[in-house]
């Protein structure tokens, strides 16, 4: 009885981090990178990406690629250059990571990697950023009624 209840436990347990992701919210997500030292120019276009690549969900995975890499994330980074997935033999590894930390419901290190990949390769790393780029809507708003 003892290694069935054992067996049990261990497989909620592998499920434990689904049950911790988050969905966040324009706002909310804005009001995080701000916290993180963001600068305040770039909360919107953030948003929109997140918006447009995981519907500001932590725990998207990406279906795999046509080069068989898989993008992680709530701003989908992926796993050939930027963070090393598990059981993988060879990742670029930019921002020395390992995807799985991408899915948590921490977004820092998934926006210190977001900020690493927009370093290296600009705003069009992403492939939504036809949506993103122009102007958009004010972010201001997100911070209306906030005390400091």
């Amino acid at each position: 009885m003892r290694t069935f209840l054992l067996i049990c436990f261990l497989a909620l347990a592998g499920f434990a981090p689904a049950a911790l992701a988050r969905i966040l919210d324009r706002c909310s997500l804005a009001r995080e990178m701000n916290d993180l030292l963001v600068p305040r120019r770039e909360l919107a276009r953030w948003a929109c990406i997140a918006k447009h690549e995981s519907s500001y969900h932590t725990d998207v995975v990406g279906p795999p690629k046509p080069d068989n890499s898989t993008d992680y994330g709530i701003f989908q980074i992926n796993d050939l250059y930027w963070c090393q997935p598990e059981g993988a033999e060879f990742s670029y590894n930019m921002c020395g990571i390992s995807c799985n930390a991408l899915l948590d419901n921490n977004i820092k290190q998934s926006v210190t990697c977001a900020q690493t990949v927009l370093k290296k390769q600009g705003w069009t790393a992403w492939s939504t950023w036809d949506y993103c780029k122009g102007n958009l809507p004010s972010i201001d708003d997100c911070f209306k009624n906030i005390h400091p």
